[in-house]
């Protein structure tokens, strides 16, 4: 099969887009809220549980109270500057820490992938064999890689308040706030030499500074197997009982190309921690949406959600297809697949929670609570009160416009190439019309030739292509319905191969003769064509305009609804409970604790024994299979040592690579995923199962020890430095 870049660059950027379609995607065929199954219960007497906004606490609010009568545990400023100093933002996308005074960090290994290839050299691969730098000489720069300490905090509410209070509309507010944080930001920038960034909390509720040290030699010092990172690939990921060595080193060097030396870094912890001590993780969370309104993740629950597992039911189908024409692609396919398979388990966690009763019930008992609490008072009932009805309102309206949004809009996951050909065609017929002197540039001159020459692909991938369209016209007839006029433009009103037959055999696109041929006749012979696809693109791009200029007025107001709401709940509330995540630095409470699952009860801790069980469970395939060196362990190696454990942190996306440590600020873990039965904890927190899943620092001792026989390393974790040797061995050279 040929490599069309078109596909290959579909595959890379999969996920991302599928994150970006939320924004306008529109329902399959929804299913109703099994209310039956709680037919029993009177929903109105579901209350919101105290923490169900969570317990991601800001550094700059951190609940001393609670933390003394929840664990009789008060930390101070002290202990708390040296925790915040002590943890890492890990470049873009996870976290980290110091974990030694020359400038040892810690990540997980899946968070590292990236950096580990870019150092890989041409007769290596670090994916199969992992990496160990056997003295500091052989540690490795990651070309591009930083790391950011977060080393001033600053309120800076009350300047942008006076800076917007001005303002007469909710427009001209917006255009005042941009400029203020731009003004702020440039202005501390200049006084600090920090990377600056101003974060609102609450939505702009409150607004905090957050000055960051960057570090930009960060050398890699050690990664196991990938492999032992991700032991049980996506098959077990957002699960428990889990064993995976997901832990990866690096070091961070000064200007002078020498260890760092930092007086913040935490402690190791070799023994961890036991059943129901206090633990706390550090780190950046990306997103939540536990501070939205009931309106927002309805929209989720019945547009959002289900669109994008229909989407990804459409492509996985197409990989399964694709999986049994090209054998030869097989093991790349199944990665592919994967990736999807995992992101339909990640939905419907989410999904399901929104279709809980009891779930939305709690989350509507706490926007009740503070509606009534807004409208008992005079000026916030006049400030905030019509929130709730312009966001419903709001939500309301493009619903009932994002079907045919989302599938007149072409996006290269999962629109055929043929609406991208028609796409151009119509543009070409568009300027062909015009003089030539006012057409855009590249269709003037020699220009147009090389515009006309790119409209049909040079490696076109039929067979991927017609699966692609397949999975369009499924959408459109599960939808809109067989007898919507977009619908049957594409299949005449059949359904499914029929459907497709149908697109393909009246299109005069398919191939790049039909094309040429088509733009040879002129531009009225392109307007005027049965062409399906060009019918698709002439007879909704209109409409299609309007939608798009309604559909982002609808954003615009529910974006300053959403920060009115946000102003609000902190009118109200305060700091008592914590803002939704910003991928900045949090501090997140809990105790080491099972919970049930299956119909019985989940350890708090794993053993290296259960690794081997699922390796032989799974008759040592992947993705159970172990690497060589770990097929048979050296006897030293104690399969007894815990491995991985849950807690009741709050975690989410970002928090990858957090460390998790005791009341004395002592790493006792290291956070590297959630379980499945917290997937509804991107709007709310659910103490009695979520859970946040890490790796045991007993467990990271014992492989890098035992197993890797990198004693320089974990020789600089228990003692918090490198050996004298080592230091000794690099001076000498």
């Amino acid at each position: 099969m040929k490599n069309y870049p078109f596909r290959s660059f579909i595959w890379k950027i999969s996920v991302t887009l599928i994150f970006i379609i939320t924004g306008c995607s529109s329902s399959v065929e929804t299913t109703s809220n099994d209310n039956n199954a709680y037919s029993w219960l009177n929903l109105d007497t579901i209350k919101a549980g105290r923490f169900d906004t969570g317990r991601m606490w800001t550094f700059e609010y951190p609940p001393i109270e609670y933390f003394k009568s929840t664990y009789n545990f008060t930390p101070t400023d002290e202990w708390l500057d040296h925790v915040r100093m002590s943890a890492l933002r890990f470049a873009t996308y996870c976290s980290a820490s110091f974990v030694s005074e020359d400038g040892l960090i810690m990540t997980n290994d899946h968070c590292a992938r990236e950096s580990i290839v870019q150092v890989q050299k041409e007769d290596e691969d670090l994916n199969e064999n992992g990496f160990i730098a056997e003295n500091l000489d052989e540690e490795r720069k990651v070309p591009g890689l930083f790391v950011d300490q977060l080393v001033l905090i600053k309120d800076v509410t009350e300047e942008i308040k006076n800076a917007t209070a001005s303002a007469a509309t909710d427009d001209e507010r917006m255009i005042k706030l941009d400029s203020i944080i731009s003004e702020i930001e440039s202005r501390e920038t200049e006084a600090t030499g920090l990377i600056i960034s101003i974060t609102p909390l609450y939505n702009g509720g409150k607004y905090s500074l957050y000055g960051y040290k960057r570090y930009n030699d960060i050398r890699l010092v050690f990664s196991p197997e990938s492999q032992l990172g991700f032991f049980g690939g996506d098959s077990d990921n957002f699960t428990y009982p889990r064993y995976n060595l997901d832990c990866t080193f690096f070091r961070v060097y000064d200007e002078n190309g020498n260890p760092l030396k930092t007086e913040n870094y935490l402690k190791w912890n070799a023994e961890g921690a036991f059943e129901g001590e206090a633990v706390f993780v550090v780190g950046n969370p990306g997103t939540t949406n536990r501070l939205e309104s009931v309106a927002q993740l309805e929209f989720n629950r019945d547009y959002s959600y289900p669109r994008i597992l229909g989407l990804l039911d459409g492509l996985i189908e197409l990989q399964l297809q694709l999986m049994e024409e090209n054998p030869e692609e097989k093991d790349e396919l199944e990665v592919q697949m994967l990736t999807f398979s995992n992101s339909v388990k990640a939905y419907t966690g989410m999904l399901d929670g929104l279709r809980d009763p009891v779930l939305m019930q709690r989350k509507r008992d706490f926007e009740n609570t503070l509606k009534n609490k807004v409208k008992a008072n005079p000026e916030l009932n006049s400030e905030y009160g019509d929130i709730w009805q312009n966001l419903e309102d709001a939500h309301a309206e493009l619903g009932s416009i994002s079907h045919e949004l989302f599938l007149t809009s072409f996006n290269p996951l999962r629109t055929s190439q043929y609406f991208f050909i028609a796409s151009d065609l119509v543009d070409l017929a568009v300027e062909l019309k015009l003089p030539e002197d006012q057409r855009s540039e590249i269709y003037k001159g020699e220009e147009l030739q090389t515009t006309v020459d790119n409209i049909f692909p040079e490696d076109f991938d039929v067979k991927y292509n017609n699966k692609l369209l397949q999975v369009h016209i499924n959408m459109l007839n599960d939808l809109l319905g067989p007898d919507h006029r977009i619908t049957r433009i594409l299949t005449g009103g059949s359904y499914g191969e029929e459907a497709l037959n149908y697109a393909l055999r009246k299109s005069v696109i398919t191939d790049k003769e039909k094309v040429s041929a088509l733009i040879d006749k002129g531009p009225d012979a392109i307007f005027n064509s049965d062409d399906p696809f060009i019918r698709f693109v002439l007879d909704t791009q209109e409409e299609k305009y309007s939608m798009l200029v309604r559909s982002h007025e609808l954003n615009s107001l529910i974006d300053i609804n959403n920060e009115k709401l946000g102003r609000a709940i902190f009118e109200v509330y305060g700091t008592s409970i914590p803002p939704d995540a910003t991928f900045t630095l949090r501090i997140t409470d809990g105790v080491i604790k099972g919970f049930p699952y299956n119909g019985t009860v989940a350890p708090v801790v794993t053993t290296y024994y259960g690794l081997y069980d699922r390796y032989y469970s799974f008759e040592k395939e992947f993705p159970w299979s172990l690497p060589e060196r770990w097929e048979n362990p050296p006897a030293e190696f104690d399969l007894n040592t815990p491995f991985n454990f849950v807690s009741t942190n709050d975690i989410t996306g970002g928090n990858s690579g957090s460390p998790v440590i005791n009341t004395k600020a002592e790493i006792v873990g290291l956070a590297f995923d959630g379980n499945i039965q917290g997937l509804p904890g991107s709007f709310i927190f659910r103490e009695e199962e979520n859970r946040c899943v890490s790796v045991h620092s007993a467990g990271m001792i014992e492989a890098i020890k035992d197993l890797y026989k990198m004693t320089r390393l974990s020789d600089e974790l228990l003692n918090g430095k490198l050996s004298e040797e080592v230091t000794e061995e690099t001076t000498i050279n």
